[in-house]
């Protein structure tokens, strides 16, 4: 089975895009997460008040830090419209996004994985009805292992995972739950909350439901090149040591 991989840069309406454009030298990273962005900003030089003062005006800063790397910010959502996001149109296209979208000269870069070379095709297709597209690879990847730059977006596998499920799942990895033997009982957790063993029980089990179904897509991602399956392989050499 074959997978494809798609690396293109696009033109349209973006504070981050303009102020690439504006700023030459200037490389900008941004990641996605479910409420927040986070940004860092690296050029030659450190960057000027005018263009703190710039992405100061994008969002409220949540935290900002400038070390030898670079600029680093943490700002609630920008005021790019979410309202034709495309990290949506990725989805609907069956494609994987590979974050950060990189804003270079004038441009967004963005990079996706797809099981099917018509659904990057048909992506391409609909972005260039309404942007300024330029592919720059499609790559299919066979017999080798996904890239390790394709980290699963924090808030893809935690969607739908409610507070207290998280702090359910939280006290179990912390309290040795999940070590090989375990450290620590449910009724034990459960005796450090406010709640009931089965209520404590019944979040966690969620939590990790939750959590398995949404990093889904990143297993089947992960195993899709590989051509054999090493459990049926054991089973298939016990066969055969039970026949001799």
């Amino acid at each position: 089975m074959s997978l494809y991989e798609a690396s293109f840069r696009v033109k349209h309406e973006c504070p981050y895009r303009e102020i690439s454009e504006r700023h030459p030298d200037l490389t900008i990273r941004e990641w996605y997460l479910s409420d927040c962005q986070v940004i860092e900003l690296t050029s030659p030089e450190s960057p000027a008040e005018e263009l703190l003062e710039e992405i100061d005006r994008l969002g409220t800063i949540l935290h900002e830090s400038i070390d030898e790397s670079g600029l680093h910010v943490v700002t609630q959502s920008c005021l790019c419209s979410l309202e034709d996001s495309i990290i949506d149109r990725f989805e609907e296209y069956n494609s994987l996004y590979q974050p950060p979208t990189i804003h270079r000269q004038g441009w967004e870069h963005y990079t996706v994985i797809a099981f099917d070379e018509s659904d990057v095709r048909a992506l391409l297709r609909d972005l260039e009805a309404d942007r300024n597209v330029d592919v720059l690879s499609k790559t299919a990847i066979t017999e080798q292992q996904i890239p390790h730059s394709m980290l699963a977006p924090v808030d893809q596998l935690f969607e739908t995972v409610t507070e207290r499920q998280l702090a359910a799942l939280e006290l179990a990895l912390e309290s040795g739950y999940y070590e090989q033997p375990r450290q620590t009982s449910l009724r034990e957790l459960a005796d450090q909350t406010a709640v009931a063993r089965s209520t404590y029980e019944e979040h966690l089990r969620k939590a990790e439901n939750k959590l398995l179904t949404n990093a889904g897509q990143f297993l089947r991602l992960l195993t899709a090149t590989s051509s054999t399956n090493p459990l049926q392989i054991e089973r298939t050499q016990k066969g055969e040591h039970a026949a001799d």
